[in-house]
């Protein structure tokens, strides 16, 4: 963990950024108090909502049979 001064900050903020996103931590002091903590930015993940798709997609009934074309390229077997 790095502890910077505001002016020191100021001085060497691409270091301290490079420093954060390699993941250490620094802590900006002002007068000696720790006033903020600088940490690599990470996106929350995205929340998904079961259900979105409901009504918007349609199985056929015959999803689950093999297409004979396609098994008999399976078996090497030529048309």
């Amino acid at each position: 963990m790095q502890i910077k001064n505001i002016h020191d900050a100021k001085s060497h903020l691409s270091q301290l950024i490079a420093l954060a996103y390699k993941g250490e931590e620094v802590i900006i002091c002002k007068a000696g108090r720790p006033l903020v903590r600088l940490i690599r930015y990470q996106e929350e993940p995205t929340i998904r909502k079961a259900g979105f798709w409901r009504g918007k997609v349609v199985i056929s009934q015959d999803f689950d049979e093999t297409n004979s074309n396609i098994e008999a390229a399976f078996r090497g077997d030529s048309h």
